[in-house]
């Protein structure tokens, strides 16, 4: 009888593991902030920011192009940290915050600036933990 022991995941298939969640996260979350903006329309929330309508399609496309620098920064933080599950937790939670600011002074409607931030919400929502999961504690 042959016993075959599980060969240990190496930091390579740590990281292709960790890439291909944050990609499914990515496009989980652009779905949802589209689907928050719709919703949002649909109640009567205008999408105008500065005069200018914001494309529904541009909230996927905005959360995928942060959600792509979270994930640089995981896997950086991945090869760098002790500890890059808290490091990203907290780094991205403090960028979360931040990435509200602008939502807060931007020329629109009370409405669509809290639609604006709820976007963020909900795809830091959506992406961190599902990443974090994938990062060693």
């Amino acid at each position: 009888m042959t016993i075959t022991a599980k060969p240990a995941r190496t930091a390579d298939s740590r990281i292709v593991a960790l890439i291909g969640t944050g990609l499914a996260a990515t496009a989980v979350a652009g779905a949802a902030t589209m689907a928050v903006a719709v919703a949002g329309r649909a109640a009567g929330i205008g999408l105008d920011v500065g005069g200018e309508p914001i494309p529904v399609s541009g909230f996927a496309v905005l959360t995928a192009l942060c959600s792509l620098v979270g994930l640089i920064l995981a896997s950086v933080l991945s090869r760098a940290v002790r500890h890059p599950r808290r490091a990203f937790v907290r780094t991205t939670v403090a960028l979360t915050v931040l990435s509200l600011v602008p939502d807060v002074i931007v020329q629109a409607t009370p409405a669509t600036k809290a639609l604006l931030m709820l976007t963020h919400l909900v795809a830091a929502a959506i992406v961190i933990p599902a990443v974090a999961r994938r990062l060693s504690a």
